[in-house]
């Protein structure tokens, strides 16, 4: 028989039985849309993360105070970086902005409003590195950092905690007992860990002069000037800070270095982990439709003994036999691949309009289910059509 021909009278022999060979595509569709709609999750987790670091500034460093241990933890002084280390910084080639930063947490009171959040001390390059925008108001000037003046730019969410409604531009905002002015709020960027939106930011020397009184930086962000040198610009700048810091070879830095680009590949292979953890429980589904069509097919050889025996005495061989009753078993498993990829699809698209969670089904998560689904009916499918292809012509026209 040919395959074209195997393959019709495969179907015409699942049609002949809906009822069964829905309840047998059964376990391949719920398996197929499970692995689907979680690889969808997780490269929309994987898209989100990425949007979320490139989110922080363009050709990104930042420098932290103290050491990374061996297991990743940071340890020793915080108070290592200062604002000499960032004036130098400037001079590095390659380095195209430098924006120090101090961080603290105060209590911030607008007539009946209070409010814990955290407090960053900036210089006006700040936010062109961290690639931020005004929403309204003005950003801070030179002249404020110079005049320690006391002005105080919000983040989105702050605005509406403490000014439901009402522009705050213009106020005296209460920051741990001193008035600030208000001159500006930042355009929304999205909740997340760190995010400006649930800040204030006030100039560096106002910071450091009025509000906490420390002298330390907590961190050096950098803007490149190319991506492509930025090896060379972490050496630069290690080599630098390391001679300031007056180290000696032995002696571990006392700081620490991360580029948007390591922090990109480190989400990468945590998202991608949990992808194909989630991914692998998912398609345990897929080995239990598998033995549901090996159970399904080896009670179909049984029905069918007697028409197995029928074809041999007409002249069909035994790969004949074989052939269509494996390609049962894969067009059932393919049949309900096909159902599951539609209805793990339709799952993604409406947890990405319904829900909080972007989702995004790669193309590859398309051909991977369907490929599994041929490969779980041919495995699945190939011990009961032996069973038939090894039955004695003469004992299956005697079956009853």
């Amino acid at each position: 028989m040919l395959i074209k021909e195997t393959a019709k009278s495969a179907w015409r022999s699942l049609a002949s039985n809906r009822m069964r060979t829905l309840l047998t595509m059964l376990g391949m569709i719920i398996g197929t849309a499970a692995v689907v709609a979680v690889l969808g999750i997780g490269e929309g987790a994987r898209s989100s993360v990425e949007g979320r670091i490139r989110s922080l500034g363009a050709n990104l460093l930042m420098v932290r105070p103290g050491s990374a241990s061996a297991s990743g933890v940071r340890s020793g002084t915080v108070k290592t970086l200062t604002e000499g280390d960032a004036e130098a910084l400037k001079a590095l080639d390659g380095v195209a902005a430098v924006a120090p930063e101090r961080s603290g947490s105060a209590q911030l009171r607008y007539m009946a409003s209070n409010l814990n959040a955290s407090v960053t001390g900036i210089t006006p390059a700040y936010l062109e590195v961290r690639s931020l925008s005004m929403g309204s108001g003005v950003p801070f000037s030179e002249l404020d950092e110079q005049q320690r003046s006391r002005v105080v730019i919000l983040g989105a969410n702050v605005a509406r905690q403490l000014y439901p409604g009402v522009s705050p531009l213009g106020t005296r905002l209460q920051i741990n007992g001193n008035a600030f002015r208000v001159v500006g709020v930042l355009a929304e960027k999205g909740s997340g860990m760190g995010s400006p939106d649930d800040g204030v930011f006030v100039p560096l020397s106002t910071h450091r002069s009025v509000l906490f009184g420390q002298d330390h930086l907590s961190t050096i962000s950098l803007q490149l000037a190319s991506e492509d040198r930025s090896e060379v610009v972490i050496a630069q700048l290690e080599q630098l800070l390391r001679l300031r810091h007056r180290l000696r070879p032995d002696q571990p830095s006392d700081f620490e270095v991360r580029s948007q680009a390591e922090m990109l590949a480190t989400m990468g292979q945590i998202t991608s982990t949990f992808t194909t953890l989630l991914g692998s429980v998912a398609a345990v589904s897929l080995i239990v439709g598998g033995i549901g069509i090996m159970n399904i097919m080896l009670v179909s050889v049984r029905e069918r003994t007697r028409e197995i025996g029928v074809r041999m005495a007409v002249g069909a061989r035994r790969r004949d036999i074989l052939r269509q009753f494996l390609v049962e078993a894969v067009v059932v498993s393919l049949a309900g691949g096909i159902a599951g990829v539609g209805l793990g699809y339709g799952a993604a698209v409406l947890l990405s309009r319904f829900g909080d969670w972007a989702t995004i089904v790669p193309p590859y998560a398309v051909g991977l289910a369907l490929g599994v689904s041929v490969l779980i009916g041919i495995t699945f499918g190939v011990g009961p059509a032996r069973r038939a292809a090894r039955l004695d012509p003469v004992e299956a026209l005697r079956f009853e």
